[in-house]
């Protein structure tokens, strides 16, 4: 990649079981070339740090100017402090002053490198630069093995107030005797397909043979009606212009969003896929250092 006089920073998406680095430019958040590398065999903190500095390198090869970092991390984390407080994941962060690691490999002043919650990253990802752009009030949801969540008001992300459960995550709210994650989730689905069938699947297949299968074909009309009451039921104080729906489940979108939109009417609740999906949280990390709205309120 040549250089470009256009303000860049470094972003990070960091998986269970990968990390994927791009550059991110300023103004219309475009995403340079992604490198995608796995966790370090070797499970050490230096390890780690080496598998983000040859990303972040290979990815920021013949851009002049990076800015810096930021780096979209699942919780629990000190996005402030830059230090995780993981045990039943990388537990080998735990405790560890991640800025200032990475920071001293690239020869940086610890400033540079800033760190957010990886689903305000996905959230802000989707409103400055896929499907809710300008939109007022949005709530992002990552559907399949877990249920993310985030919320934004004016383009800041919100995890307080009226409306909003605790810390924006919607997926251990009580619901229906249970938590909401019972019901939205790839299990719900495949729980679902074995009552009806006898079969387990997992929920790709289920969907690739919904064309033949009628019981797939109800597994996922059932699915969407659900899924519409409950986002009636969570997000009428909160009164969303925009759901955005991602993660794996929302692939499959054509088979369920017509039930989920019925249950939804007259809420003024718009739902739309989301356009970026696995890119959403490092195009997030280049809207929440250029526009500051990365720190919750």
């Amino acid at each position: 990649m040549t250089s470009d006089p256009q303000k860049c920073v470094l972003v990070y998406d960091v998986g269970g079981s990968h990390v994927s680095a791009a550059v991110c430019y300023s103004g219309d958040y475009r995403l340079g070339p992604v490198i995608t590398a796995r966790h370090p065999e070797r499970e050490s903190s230096d390890a780690f740090v080496d598998v983000l500095h040859s990303a972040g390198t290979q990815a920021a090869s013949g851009v002049a100017g990076v800015l810096g970092a930021e780096l979209a991390m699942p919780g629990p984390f000190d996005y402030s402090a830059g230090v995780s407080w993981m045990k039943h994941k990388m537990p080998y962060l735990y405790g560890v002053d991640l800025r200032a690691a990475l920071a001293g490999r690239f020869g940086w002043q610890p400033d540079q490198v800033r760190f957010l919650n990886d689903a305000a990253a996905y959230l802000l990802g989707e409103v400055g630069a896929g499907a809710a752009r300008g939109i007022p009030r949005v709530v992002a949801i990552t559907l399949g093995t877990g249920v993310g969540s985030g919320f934004a008001v004016y383009g800041h992300v919100v995890t307080a107030g009226p409306g909003v459960p605790p810390g924006g995550e919607i997926w251990n709210v009580p619901y229906q005797g249970g938590i909401v994650e019972d019901l939205i989730s790839t299990r719900a689905i495949q729980k679902d397909y074995l009552e009806r069938t006898g079969h387990e699947r997992d929920v790709a297949t289920i969907a690739a043979g919904a064309a033949g299968d009628d019981a797939a074909k109800e597994v996922f009309a059932d699915f969407g009606r659900v899924l519409g009451v409950a986002l009636r039921d969570l997000f009428t104080t909160f009164a969303p212009d925009v759901v955005v729906l991602g993660g794996g489940i929302s692939r499959s979108a054509h088979l369920f969003l017509p039930q989920a939109e019925h249950e939804l009417k007259g809420l003024h609740i718009q739902l739309r896929i989301a356009e970026l999906d696995d890119k959403a949280p490092l195009a997030g990390g280049g809207v929440a250092w250029f526009s500051d709205t990365g720190n919750a309120v």
